[in-house]
């Protein structure tokens, strides 16, 4: 589908039809960014949506080890830093 550019104050949109707007679920906001050459337009998402199924689809963290912990200490761990 091509639209034209309308002019709005000094910028430039585009008017998107009301069928593409019901089929991809926008609402009151969009999410805007640029991929390689293309504009993608997205239906806005609460921050952090989605985490909670990554975290619990990443499994169980016991018996992770903590790397901070095993590393050993270096000068600036003797000889700069001060508690």
């Amino acid at each position: 589908m091509k639209l034209e550019l309308v002019r709005i104050g000094n910028s430039r949109g585009i008017r998107i039809p009301k069928p593409i707007i019901d089929q991809l679920g926008f609402e009151n906001s969009v999410d805007v960014r640029i991929e390689r050459d293309r504009l993608v337009i997205a239906p806005a998402r609460l921050p952090r949506q989605g985490w909670k199924e990554a975290f619990e689809a990443a499994g169980s963290s016991e018996g992770d080890e903590l790397l901070l912990d095993s590393a050993a200490p270096n000068d600036f761990d003797r000889e700069e830093w001060e508690w």
